[in-house]
């Protein structure tokens, strides 16, 4: 996004006077359609509205982008969270039902591509020695964001031993929270549509002195604002389903990264629980 991060459609009307009548147009379309725009190029917006490319992108520079695709960027970012579940899955009439289903898992492949290439290795070596350090570590997350915690927490209590799901309860998240400190780590999850709720818990366990890391999909994300340190993973959607492949990703990679940190520990930990489930019949043995 641009510099103060101002809402794409403010700027446009605050510019708008200035405009040619070209770049008037498209700024009329780009109001009444921006969850369409947010997915078309230059050219094909051009055509649309019956103007040239390069008026589209001279159009981006008269409201301080460098190009078109910062613009549409910052559209993209804009819809996640102001599109309703309808109109995600307009969205997705786009796509042509024939092949569809490769459409989709390209775009998890692509998320998670991005997701690579944009990582902070300072930062997620950060996290990882936070939440070891740690004496507590408190998970908490959300709607779609729940399924995340549930599997991070599965596989963090074969690691470590002093783990807390936050419930999602407003009751049981105070009184969960009642005790967290300074020595503290409180992990937030949050992807478009943000949760109020995510981010007044977060709040909450920072002002107790709890150091907050925050897992979602983009440093703009009102959760990045509150944390200590962010680490991000693409969610980009295709229709009303929240994409969580490249999330899933990054907590395997955390998982795996914890896991080799605490190698010895990890194993006499494992042969007690294969102990266990052998003991207990857990699971098919042919």
């Amino acid at each position: 996004m641009n510099g103060d991060k101002k809402d794409l459609l403010i700027r446009i009307r605050e510019k708008y006077n200035k405009l040619s009548k070209g770049q008037k147009l498209i700024a009329s379309f780009v109001m009444n359609n921006y969850d369409k725009v947010a997915f078309m190029t230059a050219s094909k917006l051009g055509e649309k509205v019956g103007v040239s490319e390069s008026t589209v992108v001279r159009f981006a520079n008269a409201l301080d982008y460098k190009g078109y695709p910062d613009l549409q960027k910052e559209l993209q970012e804009l819809i996640k969270t102001k599109l309703t579940t309808v109109q995600r899955l307009e969205l997705s009439k786009n796509y042509d039902e024939e092949g569809f289903f490769k459409k989709v898992m390209q775009a998890d492949v692509d998320n998670i591509l991005k997701t690579v290439s944009e990582l902070n290795t300072e930062s997620f070596n950060e996290v990882v020695k936070s939440i070891l350090e740690a004496k507590k570590v408190y998970v908490f997350g959300l709607r779609s964001s729940t399924v995340i915690v549930e599997y991070f927490s599965f596989y963090l209590n074969f690691i470590l031993d002093n783990v807390r799901i936050v419930p999602s309860g407003i009751n049981d998240i105070l009184d969960q929270l009642v005790n967290i400190d300074e020595d503290d780590v409180f992990i937030g999850l949050s992807f478009p549509r943000y949760t109020k709720k995510t981010i007044e818990v977060m709040e909450f366990a920072k002002n107790k002195g709890a150091k907050i890391l925050g897992i979602t999909d983009s440093q703009f994300s009102p959760i990045s604002e509150v944390a200590d340190i962010t680490l991000t993973a693409k969610s980009n959607m295709t229709s009303f389903v929240d994409s969580l492949v490249a999330p899933m990703s990054l907590i395997n990679a955390l998982i795996i990264a914890l896991s080799m940190k605490e190698k010895d520990r990890i194993t006499d930990r494992l042969k007690s629980f294969e102990s266990t489930w052998e003991k207990y019949d857990i699971y098919i043995n042919k």
